[in-house]
């Protein structure tokens, strides 16, 4: 299809979690391509200074829209609805392409190519964390996905394992195109001071795949803190009990960084993760990782971070320990997480993502492409 000079593409987001990042610093990676960007915000409306600190930060256009967010709409109806409606943006905006935060919101109606990512999804998390067939509410979030994983024109997924996880739970003919998540680092290490006497984690903690229950229990053995950074209640208002990690609930991007700077061990006991852009985080700051063992995190930080059993507490105090024993061993375990973190920068996500772009303008089906795009 003819392309403008200036393509326009409209992406969707959420302010609830990492893919608020991530579509920031992708649209701002594109911005600097050459190309204009609408970043549509799906599901809780955030802060009107926190839209134009984004704005402003990334040269893309932010708009609110109010929409359903598939994971916490109501009904199957809410999100055909979203769908329908961001195709109608698309065509409002003369947009060149759209590139969507989840499959469930690919629909009949896009008049330009669509693209899909899958940070995760019901399927793959059901598999990872529970047992039995999934409820009906669950159910028809998978079916949904399934759908859109099949219509979209490219289908990309953050690693390697999680693309094997969705062509496996889906039936797809063909696995997704892999482009690994990139962060722009906002920590830098501080190498004047030694590292801090402490534990870090950070996730959405009320999600079951983040394991608070173990990581509690770990931090009962612990001689230093764990301090847990992140939302303890669901939008839909389950909340986890912890009495024994130091919890410092929802920071931003600032409160997160005023952490990682210090260095302290990062620890994910997470039984199911796509990628885990708060590894990355930690890891470009310079943080030692003790990561659940995980095949995503294997194949992202193999030789670079301490894996155990995310079940095995025993295990994880002892890396710990061990970390906080000898401090040539925690300085040098902290420098190979730095340096594996410069493979996952925001150039190489945006190369990896503009090249699908290219594929689909070009009319060529961007799954033949295979493998890894970046």
């Amino acid at each position: 299809m003819p392309v403008r000079e200036r393509p326009h593409v409209l992406m969707t987001a959420d302010a609830l979690g990492g893919v608020w990042q991530y579509s920031l610093d992708l649209g701002e990676g594109l911005v600097r391509r050459g190309l204009s960007v609408t970043i549509a915000v799906l599901g809780p409306v955030p802060p009107a200074e926190r839209i134009a600190a984004a704005e402003a930060a990334s040269g893309c256009r932010i708009l609110a829209t109010g929409l359903a967010l598939d994971w916490m709409a109501r009904d199957p109806a809410e999100v055909r609805e979203a769908a329908a409606a961001l195709a109608r943006l698309a065509g409002s905006l003369n947009a060149d392409i759209v590139h969507l935060h989840s499959p469930a919101l690919a629909g009949p109606d896009y008049p330009v190519p669509v693209v899909a990512v899958s940070h995760s999804c019901v399927g793959t998390w059901w598999e990872a964390v529970e047992t039995g067939p999934l409820p009906a509410d669950l159910a028809w979030r998978r079916d949904l996905a399934a759908a859109g994983c099949a219509t979209v024109d490219a289908l990309l997924a953050p690693t390697k394992a999680f693309a094997a996880a969705t062509q496996a739970v889906y039936g797809l003919p063909a696995s997704p195109v892999v482009v690994r998540n990139g962060r722009r680092a906002s920590a830098r290490p501080s190498g004047a001071l030694p590292p801090a006497s402490y534990v870090f984690t950070a996730g959405r903690l009320w999600d079951r795949a983040k394991n608070a229950a173990a990581l509690d229990r770990v931090a009962a053995r612990l001689d230093w803190p764990l301090r847990a950074a992140g939302p303890m209640e669901s939008p839909s208002g389950e909340r986890v009990a912890a009495r024994h990690l130091d919890c410092l609930g929802r920071l931003d991007d600032l409160g997160v960084a005023a952490h990682l700077v210090r260095r302290p061990v990062f620890l994910s006991l997470a039984r199911y993760e796509p990628f885990g852009l708060a590894v990355l985080e930690a890891a470009s700051a310079g943080c030692a990782l003790v990561l659940s063992d995980l095949a995503s995190f294997r194949e992202l930080w193999d030789g670079a971070a301490l894996f155990v059993d995310p079940e095995d507490e025993a295990g994880a105090v002892a890396a710990i320990r061990g970390l906080a024993d000898d401090p040539a061993e925690r300085a040098r375990w902290g420098a190979a997480a730095r340096t594996r973190a410069g493979r996952y920068g925001v150039e190489a996500m945006t190369t990896g993502v503009l090249g699908i772009f290219r594929a689909c303008w070009a009319g060529t089906s961007a799954r033949s492409l295979g493998g890894a795009a970046a």
